[in-house]
């Protein structure tokens, strides 16, 4: 979504979005409302989303908060939001959090790809389509270190590890795509 869901509200303040930004686990908030969860915390530790507590490593200003960022009020907490992307974006602490994340980003690099008003960077582009030919090469070829028809299941192991690293790949790829469009470059 390019917005917060229609007839929804932040469930941080209960009332209208007012600057939504989403988190890196699909939840929406107010900027201001997410910034004060964070400042009533840790201020070296990223917030944990009020919903799922999933630990937030990135906020996505939704396209109407970029319209608004001349504004003095707006511009403000939009540049918290990107020190807050600066300090917890760079990457995620763990490999559970990038696993995580893989679904979000995922969706987002889908709807991307899908919507013809968007344009990705053509390296991008091409690091994306030179990923996903190896990876189709390699689970389809029937030269594998692990092969099936010998192991029998647990051949198919090698296949889903490179699937994995395929969609890690990605979601760090599109991760780093969206933090220097929000204002940090990776």
């Amino acid at each position: 979504m390019d917005g917060p869901p229609e007839n929804d509200v932040c469930s941080v303040c209960h009332e209208n979005f007012n600057l939504p930004c989403q988190a890196n686990c699909s939840h929406w908030f107010c900027a201001r409302c997410i910034m004060l969860v964070w400042d009533f915390g840790s201020a070296l530790r990223p917030c944990k989303c009020p919903i799922c507590r999933r630990l937030i490593t990135l906020l996505i200003p939704s396209e109407a908060s970029q319209r608004l960022r001349h504004e003095p009020e707006a511009s403000q907490f939009l540049e918290r939001v990107e020190r807050y992307n600066h300090l917890f974006g760079g990457c995620p602490d763990s490999l559970i959090q990038r696993l995580r994340d893989v679904p979000f980003l995922i969706r987002r690099l889908i709807r991307e790809l899908m919507d013809p008003q968007r344009s990705l960077p053509l390296v991008f582009r091409v690091r994306m389509i030179f990923a996903m030919v190896l990876s189709t090469v390699y689970v389809l070829s029937p030269i594998d270190i692990l092969p099936e028809g010998v192991l029998g299941i647990v051949g198919l192991l090698d296949d889903l590890l490179i699937v994995l690293i395929v969609f890690l790949h990605l979601s760090a790829i599109y991760r780093s795509l969206l933090l220097f469009r929000h204002g940090r470059s990776p």
